[in-house]
């Protein structure tokens, strides 16, 4: 959430930001912003004045009194009867301006670092770098789902059957192939000195709040509402909200910290090959890298997450390339992000694997999440996030670039975790 101090201070960066984000009417919404906080502020002022006024009148009750002046005394008494109903019709007009302002806020997004480039939506990211060599397969190279039935890897159909629709089930050393690269991915992780939490899957209406996804983005998340609890799409929301209400000392930072959890995302997605298979799910695996930071030092922080996964992509063997998205291609919640895509080499397509983000202070001033400076002044964190990795198209690729007739070579620094260095027949 942006703060009142940023667009009442820097009012035209905010609004050219917005509107660099495809955000429509941005000098309308930041305008009414501006209005309803100052009725809120002129309620709060008068407020004040009428407590003061009717502090000071009652201070001179007693001295009436005392002199005899009961008259006087009683009409005092009327007077700040008047100024305390006055106060109750002030302080419902600032309550009611305090919850419009926040409905007006949480439907604002986060504006873009001026390093996001221009652009209306994905044909616009640029690519800033590659790495990795392409596959050369044969023309007839078979698609991650026609292997994984061939080698009965993963059972697309009896995940419909028991739940429906991208939830699939993973079968014999698939499965095993998913446990070595969630360990895989922690364990690099850790080497990078993020600490490993394991969190809930479920979490309430005020940590989905606090990242983002709440309010307005309800019909994205599954929503167990008998207890108004809701599955989380992404660890990232229940890690970011460890520090929720929380002031850090600016010793410890940056907070590090990464956890593995499944992942749950209503997306309906259209029908055809861009969602078949693996290409996306309902409910999958990831790890999650999240940091809390200082503002001075978030792009740093960035820098060295951007980093992280890279070398991930680099050990897994896989080409791959990272974009830095455009305005209008970027969540509602970040500041600036970078998509990282590995190639399919049977699709013959990219595949986004994971995104990077800083979200700067917006999340951080829903989460009201500080820290205490040197000077000893409390200000607002930086948080960060990012995929360390997705799991279903990081398998996908894996089993689509490395086929042969032999069967589906296991990435070399996998075999360690899995025990084993191909997909085949042997399944077991």
């Amino acid at each position: 959430m942006l703060t009142l101090k940023l667009i009442n201070e820097e009012t035209e960066r905010v609004v050219r930001g917005l509107e660099k984000k495809h955000f429509k009417e941005a000098q309308k919404a930041i305008d009414e912003v501006k209005a309803v906080d100052l009725r809120r502020r002129t309620a709060q002022q008068e407020l004040d004045r009428t407590k003061q006024e009717a502090k000071q009148i009652a201070a001179k009750i007693g001295l009436l009194m005392k002199n005899g002046n009961r008259d006087d005394a009683e009409i005092a008494k009327q007077e700040v009867a008047k100024l305390k109903l006055r106060d109750k019709e002030l302080q419902d007009e600032m309550n009611k301006a305090e919850e419009e302002l926040t409905k007006l806020l949480c439907s604002i997004p986060n504006i873009p670092n001026e390093d996001v480039p221009e652009g209306a939506d994905a044909s616009d990211n640029v690519v800033v770098k590659e790495g990795g060599t392409i596959p050369s397969l044969p023309d007839d190279a078979a698609c991650h789902w026609d292997l994984c039935k061939k080698y009965n890897l993963i059972d697309f159909d009896m995940g419909v059957k028991i739940t429906g629709a991208g939830f699939p089930v993973y079968v014999g050393k698939m499965a095993r192939l998913q446990r070595a690269l969630q360990a895989f991915f922690l364990e690099e992780a850790r080497k990078s000195g993020y600490l490993e939490v394991e969190p809930p899957y479920l979490v309430n209406a005020a940590s989905g709040y606090g990242t983002g996804q709440l309010p307005d983005k309800e019909g994205q998340m599954y929503h167990a509402t008998a207890d108004d609890l809701y599955l989380i799409p992404t660890a990232e929301v229940p890690v970011t909200n460890i520090f929720r209400d929380v002031i850090l000392e600016e010793k410890d930072l940056p907070v590090k910290r990464c956890a593995y959890s499944a992942c749950f995302r209503r997306e309906a997605g259209s029908y055809g090959k861009d969602v078949r298979g693996l290409n996306r799910l309902h409910q999958f695996d990831k790890v999650e890298i999240v940091r809390i930071d200082k503002p001075e030092h978030s792009y740093q922080s960035l820098q060295e997450m951007l980093e992280h996964v890279e070398g991930l992509l680099k050990k897994l063997e896989l080409p791959y390339r990272i974009l830095k998205l455009c305005g209008g291609d970027m969540s509602f919640t970040s500041a600036i992000c970078y998509d990282f895509e590995v190639w399919s080499a049977a699709q013959k397509r990219w595949l986004e694997v994971s995104s990077v983000s800083n979200f700067e202070s917006y999340q951080a001033n829903r989460l009201k999440c500080r820290y205490r400076n040197a000077d000893k002044k409390i200000e607002l964190c930086h948080t960060l996030n990012g995929s360390a990795l997705a799991l279903p198209r990081i398998v996908a690729a894996i089993i689509e670039n490395n086929q042969s007739a032999e069967g589906i070579s296991v990435p070399r620094v996998l075999v360690p975790y899995c025990g084993f260095d191909i997909l085949d027949d042997n399944n077991f």
